[in-house]
């Protein structure tokens, strides 16, 4: 079937270049990319969608991952303007690479893990979904990237990742076979590496069209792919537009230490998504099956300990960055609980510090969400065409105002922001009530406890006036805006009542807002997960000893958020998160020294701003006179 398939498909690609040089052969009004203000321009001899040429055909890699003895091939499709074969116009290209072109696997949350069991405790055998139905729809996989693309002089291609669609191979889950596969399809595109008209056959085809230039995009999984490409170092990938990616799958399924999943996909972990995914060639299935997710994955991915280990280092990038040279514009949610805004902060870091050319881009919404074509654009002119339009002397970052939309950023030297410094505040007691968040310590504070009790969201925690399941500690109410900028940290000494616990944190904004049209960022401000286990490193756990006082420290989720003048900061400890960590049997007791934890808040304008912010109206502005009335 698969060989019939991909015949019909060549010969449909044939039928469409005939075609189109059959109709324009005659004319001969030359067409090439117009660039104004530093950007491509629509073109109107490329915007006619019934005479782009259409093809699909298969490149191949330097890897065996199906076992099957022979070099994997990658299903590629190609759409490009006309004139690439009326006027032999050379274009670089627009590339994305997907795992789901063709249809993905069940959501029922039946397939997924229960997380209804106790820490440290082998978990119930999750149920694997059954095969995905292959979807085909040719000749366009993604209609957004060709129509913002190739009326602009750019040349858009598409792969399936190893494993998925009419693409060879076994999915691997962030395993070297995903880097490998954008590799090869690069090389091919500069005329290194070998494609053929089938997935079977020896019929060569090259990309004779393109000038070896090549970029690359895509959100989410479509978005880890471009860094995965570029870790290679591969030559003639130029620049990368990433949108939320995952850039460590221990980052996305795990924090410091615990068992934690994606938002809105509870009981998710790496296997589940490889079956999620899985629509590749069934012929190769059940080695797929044995050789990745019931063997490798099995043995490493460890949901007992949530530690991290060889099998978790191999599938994050921040290790193979060294041969990066692809200049980096980085796009992210601060909001985005599914894949977590450090994902794109950790490599925006590492690659800056590289010298590569590199922007971020964020806002204050959840997963997804590209960049202003407008950036995208300057992106791609400069470093695609060559266009010298000073992009890399723009401001470094992008970050989209609570109030405005996303395609209105406010530009910043950097991220975090330059003005801002660490505050660190402490904490007073008052639970099960609400206890102080201020800049003033005050020894002798003691110990306060709560009661785990998974039952119990975490927004409605934050709301609660009286609960023995949280401690919360509130700042004064804001009399000035506050701005934070960066990653805040905070520091605990606490105690557990049993040899295994959830630490979970929020930094919420209060009072909270229940109203429909509330955004997200009137109510988090940013969130935090943690092991107590780990608290020496997230490669080792120690149970804990009931009732003896460990010091744990971790990072909270990095943000760039304006708290709103009559707000409180309101800093939340609680112990399992309902919607991201697994759920033990209520009951279990975290008790923290007070005097020993505290929270460091990156603050734009350091304590000074803090404190302006903080001041009763009656300590920083003066008092008006009062005319007493007649009557008095």
């Amino acid at each position: 079937m698969t060989t019939r398939l991909s015949r019909s498909l060549a010969i449909v690609a044939v039928l469409n270049v005939v075609t189109a040089v059959t109709i324009y052969a005659k004319e001969t009004k030359h067409a090439v990319p117009v660039f104004k203000d530093g950007e491509a321009q629509i073109v109107e001899e490329f915007k006619d969608s019934d005479f782009w040429i259409r093809h699909d055909l298969w490149v191949e890699t330097e890897f065996d991952s199906d076992g099957d003895g022979k070099l994997d091939r990658m299903h590629v499709d190609v759409t490009r303007p006309r004139q690439t074969d009326t006027e032999g116009l050379k274009l670089p290209v627009v590339y994305g690479s997907s795992p789901y072109y063709c249809g993905v696997g069940d959501s029922d949350e039946k397939y997924f893990w229960n997380t209804r069991h106790e820490l440290g405790e082998v978990p119930p055998p999750r149920k694997h979904m059954p095969e995905i139905e292959l979807k085909i729809q040719r000749p366009i996989i993604s209609k957004r990237h060709v129509e913002d693309w190739v009326p602009r002089g750019y040349i858009v291609v598409h792969s399936s990742s190893p494993g998925t669609g009419l693409s060879e191979g076994c999915p691997t889950i962030g395993g070297d076979n995903e880097s490998l596969a954008p590799k090869a399809v690069i090389d091919w595109l500069c005329g290194r590496g070998k494609g053929y008209t089938s997935i079977d056959g020896d019929e060569p085809v090259t990309a004779y069209w393109s000038t070896g230039k090549v970029g690359m995009t895509g959100t989410s999984y479509n978005g880890t792919i471009p860094l995965a490409a570029a870790t290679t170092g591969v030559e003639g990938l130029e620049a990368i537009i990433p949108v939320a990616p995952n850039t460590s799958y221990y980052h996305y399924y795990r924090s410091n230490g615990l068992v934690r999943h994606p938002g809105g996909y509870l009981g998710e972990d790496v296997d589940y998504l490889y079956d999620f995914i899985h629509s590749g060639n069934a012929a190769r299935r059940e080695y797929c099956d044995c050789e990745i997710r019931d063997k490798e994955m099995a043995e490493g991915m460890d949901r007992v300990s949530g530690d991290y280990n060889d099998f978790w280092a191999k599938r994050d990038y921040i290790h193979d960055l060294g041969p990066m040279k692809a200049a980096l514009l980085m796009s992210h949610g601060f909001n985005d609980w599914n894949v977590v805004p450090e994902h794109s902060n950790r490599i925006y870091q590492a690659v800056k510090a590289k010298g590569v050319p590199v922007q971020t881009y964020y806002h204050q919404d959840g997963h997804g969400g590209p960049p202003p074509m407008k950036l995208m654009n300057r992106w791609f002119t400069r470093y695609l065409h060559g266009v010298e339009n000073d992009v890399e002397k723009d401001p470094r970052a992008w970050i989209v105002r609570e109030d405005a939309k996303q395609d209105n950023p406010t530009s910043y030297e950097d991220y975090p922001n330059p003005a801002a410094s660490p505050v660190t505040l402490r904490l007073t007691a008052g639970a099960p009530e609400r206890g102080t968040l201020a800049l003033d310590s005050k020894s002798g504070q003691g110990t306060e406890t709560l009661v785990d009790n998974f039952s119990f969201s975490g927004e409605s925690l934050a709301q609660a006036e009286w609960t023995e399941h949280r401690l919360i500690y509130v700042s004064e109410t804001l009399t000035e805006p506050l701005h934070i900028s960066g990653t805040p940290k905070i520091e605990l000494k606490l105690a557990s009542s049993k040899p295994f616990a959830n630490l979970s944190v929020w930094l919420v904004s209060l009072p909270w807002n229940n109203d429909k049209k509330a955004k997200i960022t009137d109510n988090i401000i940013t969130r935090g997960w943690a092991d107590p286990q780990n608290q020496h490193s997230i490669r080792e756990s120690e149970p804990l000893e009931p009732g003896k006082f460990y010091d744990v420290k971790f990072d909270l989720q990095p943000d760039d958020q304006i708290i709103a003048k009559g707000q409180q900061i309101g800093l939340m400890i609680f112990s399992s998160d309902r919607n991201v960590t697994l759920w033990p049997t209520p009951g279990t007791e975290l008790t923290v020294d007070l005097d020993a934890t505290q929270l460091s808040l990156p603050v734009v304008g350091g304590v000074d701003a803090f404190k302006k912010s903080t001041q009763k109206p009656s300590e920083n502005e003066p008092t008006e006179a009062v005319t007493p009335s007649a009557k008095s």
